[in-house]
């Protein structure tokens, strides 16, 4: 009998060339990963063999190539080559013998699971898909809920013709494929009925900068093509893989409800799947629970362990059942082939005017007119060079993307297709902007930013930036550990590549301003918000928390682990807040909580609030998420430090404090740093090494409390200046006292990134550490590493 319908345990990745990458790979978790509990759902697949004998039967490799000779001399177009090609693969007939073989098989899979007729789901496989070198997103068609014979031979031939769909034809033009030695496999698997339950996507690596330690998971209510083709902005899950097996941790260091306004559900009518509206209660839930986070989370982390690379993974939730399943596994084949050595930094060179913003794609900047096509018909229009704006893409789409300098969308999320296609083509993109076809107009001209972190802007006009390329391996080792001042934990994973031991400065003013935005004390005393406005505002920016402060712990804690994470098993220096009171009254409700105050730098910051009634039910909730970070989602490389601590008696208050909300110095490997900021923390540097467990120098401050000049003055500026003696030698001062105590001096302040003559010095008296910003430690690493060199032959 001829070797056309392999049941799905039968198949293996040997069987690629047989039965393609999609079909072969659901073989193989079926034959390999059930066994360690991974949900698979059973069915066959029809062969490379028997697609040819489909179209050797029915004449269809004359007909086709015919047509294609056509089109390549340029006597008919693409399109009326691909259409009269997929009418006659439509038109053909199966064998009595493929027929019989196909009913066989379905009856058998009906069988399995006591249903006839099973509703399946139909899928292609290309033998030339899913390859290192030919991966491109949604080639060929899939047909869900189809139910008896009919439907199912339909679907079939559906999937042949899909194989010469436009995209998939200009496509293999592109990669060089004779489009006659391509076959196409046919899946049919059992439907999971996430119709009435949800589902995604799940990438077992960072999709925007290939930091491999993470999984990212994507989720909707309803069946998931809303997902893979990005109609919906979707749920997103970060979890952390090192932590994925260890028992009492909970290792999701990000969630972000998604929109998710629509969702596909089961039609009864010609077509066989419709999308409706999201009920007002699915659009604020979750999708999934953290236990099942996990669960996904561990299986992707299965599934790239067999398969040895990471993996793009679609997976399904039956609401019947309230099961997961694994529907689809392929290679990701964009961050995985990259240089793990390489890397460009894009930055803005000036300000400009945001006009939007969205989820970033890319780390890069572009520049170009807007143009804005609502319709796939209409995009012969598009003008190459231009930013593509419209609603969502699909895989018709990608000819024109390819042309484009940027990419923004209304709708979809980091793993819709437009998502993954312009990850793929180097193209920056935005998506899920929700309005970006309202807001910008046509020819107007923009600057697209996907260089800040997660979220990408659009700026009015061309702004200037610069790139800059960077190759981590051909950086020197030095002897002096070098780590990061990060301000966002959106672009934490962006500089993972670096030779860097560790953040020495997380600030957590950023995150509360950019992400939280409320002002801790109106979240723990919500009834002294006496604004109507102001409350509405709490209470949208809080939904789904039953407690306003679960918001403020649930955030800033997973946004501190996701820094933490990006370094870790190395420290992460965790500074608890340090605003100024004039800085905390702009956030949302604190100016019912604040003062005014004549000098801000020098009055109620940093130490001095965290005991005080003014804001110590405040320092609780930043002492809640610290504890949830170490303590349940694992990340005991966090050490705290504590911002401008003016005496030691204030030190010791502050301890107690931190103790008395589950901190206590010392308990599961916790330790506190104070920031050398103010003289008295040299003159003292003895009792506060008493006292914590390190110093960091944080130089902006401490210069402008030995020189007595404000750091903001523009009269004064010539005299602001890290390098003069005196600033210097109370630095020597406070090294030699810390390492008779026998406790670690590094430095986070901003004058080593700028002043290399500075970091010289800072070698020469032992600093333990010196932290940059990111786009400095390139620049300044050769620098020390000369240094130490020097210094090495003068001993």
């Amino acid at each position: 009998m001829a070797d056309w319908i392999r049941t799905f345990d039968s198949i293996s990745l040997t069987d690629i060339p047989i039965v393609g990458g999609k079909n072969a790979s659901l073989g193989e978790m079926i034959r390999t990963l059930q066994s360690k509990h991974i949900h698979v759902p059973d069915g066959f697949a029809t062969t490379a063999s028997a697609y040819q004998h489909f179209f050797t039967e029915n004449h269809l490799y004359e007909k086709i190539s015919s047509l294609l000779q056509k089109y390549q001399k340029g006597h008919i177009s693409l399109q009326k080559a691909g259409k009269k090609i997929r009418e006659y693969i439509l038109k053909g007939n199966f064998s009595k013998p493929f027929y019989e073989e196909i009913l066989r098989a379905y009856k058998d899979l009906s069988k399995k699971y006591n249903t006839y007729p099973l509703d399946v789901a139909v899928r292609s496989s290309a033998t030339a898909e899913d390859l290192p070198d030919a991966s491109f997103a949604g080639q060929q068609e899939s047909y869900l809920h189809i139910q008896g014979e009919k439907e199912l031979l339909t679907a079939c031939k559906k999937c042949f013709a899909s194989l010469f769909t436009d995209r998939a034809i200009s496509y293999r033009e592109a990669k060089g494929f004779d489009h006659m030695k391509v076959s196409l496999s046919v899946g049919v698997q059992k439907m999971v009925r996430s119709d009435k339950g949800g589902s995604g996507v799940m990438f077992t690596i960072d999709t925007e900068t290939g930091f491999p330690n993470v999984i990212l998971i994507s989720a909707a209510f309803g069946l998931g093509e809303n997902v893979v083709q990005g109609t919906i902005n979707p749920d997103e899950y970060l979890v952390f893989k090192p932590f994925l097996h260890k028992k009492n941790i909970i290792p999701i260091i990000e969630k972000k409800l998604g929109t998710k306004q629509k969702k596909l559900i089961y039609s009864s009518g010609k077509n066989k799947t419709k999308n409706i509206p999201a009920t007002s209660k699915e659009q604020k839930s979750f999708v999934l629970q953290d236990d099942e986070i996990i669960q996904l989370a561990s299986w992707g982390k299965l599934i790239e362990d067999e398969y040895k690379k990471p993996m793009d993974i679609e997976w399904a939730k039956d609401g019947l059942t309230q099961t997961l399943f694994i529907v689809q596994a392929r290679s990701e084949t964009v961050e995985s082939k990259k240089m793990k050595t390489a890397l460009s930094s894009f930055s803005l060179k000036e300000v400009g005017k945001k006009i939007l913003e969205g989820s970033a794609i890319g780390e890069s900047i572009a520049c170009g007119k807007v143009q804005i096509i609502k319709n796939v018909k209409d995009i012969e229009s598009f003008q190459e060079g231009s930013i593509l704006v419209t609603e969502m893409t699909s895989p018709d789409w990608v000819p024109i993307m390819k042309k484009a300098k940027g990419i923004i969308t209304n709708k979809g999320g980091r793993t819709s297709h437009a998502a993954i296609v312009s990850r793929e083509l180097g193209v920056p993109a935005i998506v899920g902007s929700e309005k970006a076809t309202k807001i910008l107009k046509k020819g107007q001209k923009i600057t697209l930013s996907c260089a800040e972190g997660d979220k990408g802007f659009v700026y009015e006009g061309f702004l200037e930036y610069e790139e800059k390329e960077i190759n981590a391996a051909d950086l020197p080792k030095t002897s002096t550990p070098i780590m990061m001042n990060i301000s966002s934990p959106m672009s934490a994973f962006r500089w993972w590549q670096l030779p860097t031991k560790g953040i020495g400065l997380a600030r957590m003013e950023f995150i509360i301003q950019n992400i939280i935005k409320i002002h801790p004390m109106a979240l723990t005393h919500f009834h002294k918000v006496h604004d109507l406005a102001t409350r509405k505002i709490i209470e949208k920016i809080t939904e789904g928390y039953k407690k306003k402060e679960e918001y403020f712990i649930d955030t800033l804690s997973q946004s501190i682990a996701k820094i933490a994470a990006s370094q870790y098993p190395n420290p992460a220096i965790v500074r608890m807040s340090d605003f100024k009171t004039n800085e905390y009254a702009n956030l949302i409700g604190g100016s019912f909580f604040e003062f005014t105050e004549e000098n801000p730098m020098l009055g109620f910051r940093g130490a001095s609030r965290y005991y005080s009634s003014r804001y110590r039910d405040g320092f609780a909730l930043e002492c809640l998420a610290m504890k949830k970070a170490r303590d349940e989602m694992g990340f005991t490389n966090i050490i705290l430090m504590i911002p401008f601590c003016r005496t030691p008696e204030e030190a010791d208050k502050v301890l107690h404090i931190l103790e008395k909300n589950g901190l206590k110095r010392g308990k599961n490997g916790l330790e506190v740093y104070v920031m050398c900021e103010i003289p008295s923390n040299i003159i003292l540097a003895d009792e506060f090494a008493d006292r914590f467990d390190g110093f960091s120098i944080g130089s902006n401050d401490l210069t402008q409390l030995i020189l007595g000049v404000d750091r903001d003055s523009e009269e004064l500026s010539y005299l602001f200046d890290a390098r003069n003696d005196a600033v210097k030698k109370m630095i020597s001062q406070v090294i030699q006292a810390a390492h008779k105590k026998n406790r670690k001096v590094g430095i986070c302040g901003q004058a080593p990134s700028d002043y290399p003559d500075f970091a010289e010095f800072l070698v020469q008296e032992g600093i333990d550490s010196i932290s940059l910003n990111p786009d400095s430690v390139i620049e300044i690493i050769p620098k020390i590493a000369a240094i130490e060199k020097t210094l090495r032959k003068k001993t």
